[in-house]
């Protein structure tokens, strides 16, 4: 097993594959944020890890094969000889994706290894989500994971998917995170699970009024509202942060997929190497605005993101 390098930021959970009607990408809201993470950290000696479980079949050999080519750890990808590597069908209806996610896979039976140790033990920030913890098994590697985790940061990107997802598992997976990461839609959801006060998406006062609530109720460092093209809104304790939009010239096969993954590597990276604010919530609204106007949720990420990370 290779030397962990230093920062190092954890994708925990599921590894699939999107498949769109005229080509299959690399995907998993984890594993997309790894990538992203790793081309930012790479210059400076850290890395990004995917922390997952892929099939004995040709997806997870391209799966094993594309990581290595990005030059990633794969150590940290258990085989599976009876599970397939995960599958995502992907439809983009006026810009916005929907999933079919098949069950089972490979990621549904995640184990808490001797490797999986070592890496929690020495890892800087952990991104997990709600979607990986759809079968026990996984969620149970997940929670030892994070309660392993001592040193790192706890980012929980909630992901909520079809019906995988229910009020004990939110409520377990806040309680055991630093930071929540959040789209509009998923917190009108996670209010009417965690029964919190009814509102409307339209109201900006209650969106603010429901994040500001769980920080409190959930003793979290943060929580971070995606808004799509309107960028992302960060709540800690009672400042509420904003950042100018941002926008980039659109790929004619754009999508809006892995976008939200971006945003948070850019808040995972902001926070291990010490960064301020301002200057973190920049890094996340510019990743997101650039997944949002290409294809796919794990390209190269352009110079002018790349640059954001330097000295």
């Amino acid at each position: 097993m290779q030397d962990m390098p230093s920062p190092t930021i954890v994708g925990l959970g599921e590894a699939v594959f999107d498949i769109f009607n005229d080509r299959s990408v690399l995907g998993g809201a984890p594993l997309n944020m790894a990538v992203c993470a790793h081309q930012l950290l790479a210059p400076l000696d850290g890395a990004g890890v995917v922390a997952s479980r892929a099939g004995a079949d040709d997806l997870g050999r391209q799966l094993y094969r594309s990581l290595k080519e990005r030059r990633m750890n794969t150590d940290f990808v258990q085989l599976d000889p009876d599970r397939p590597t995960g599958r995502v069908l992907v439809t983009i209806t006026e810009d916005e994706p929907s999933y079919d996610i098949c069950s089972p896979a490979a990621w549904d039976a995640l184990q808490f290894d001797r490797r999986f140790v070592t890496l929690a033990n020495n890892c800087s920030a952990v991104c997990f989500g709600s979607l990986a913890q759809r079968s026990v098994m996984t969620r149970e590697a997940v929670e030892r994971f994070l309660r392993n985790a001592t040193q790192a940061f706890k980012l929980f990107d909630v992901n909520l998917r079809q019906d995988y997802f229910s009020a004990m598992t939110i409520t377990q997976s806040l309680h055991l995170a630093d930071a929540l990461k959040l789209n509009e839609h998923e917190l009108v959801q996670i209010s009417q699970l965690l029964e919190m006060p009814d509102g409307r998406i339209e109201d900006s006062s209650w969106c603010d009024g429901q994040c500001y609530a769980l920080g409190e109720t959930y003793n979290l460092d943060y929580v971070a509202l995606t808004r799509g093209a309107r960028g992302t809104v960060l709540y800690s304790g009672n400042a509420r942060h904003e950042m100018e939009r941002v926008s980039y010239p659109q790929h004619p096969e754009a999508d809006s997929v892995g976008a939200g993954d971006a945003a948070s590597a850019g808040l995972l990276v902001g926070h291990v190497l010490g960064w301020p604010t301002h200057r973190t919530l920049a890094l996340a609204n510019h990743l997101g605005a650039f997944l949002a106007s290409v294809p796919g949720a794990t390209p190269v990420l352009c110079a002018e993101t790349l640059e954001m990370t330097s000295p």
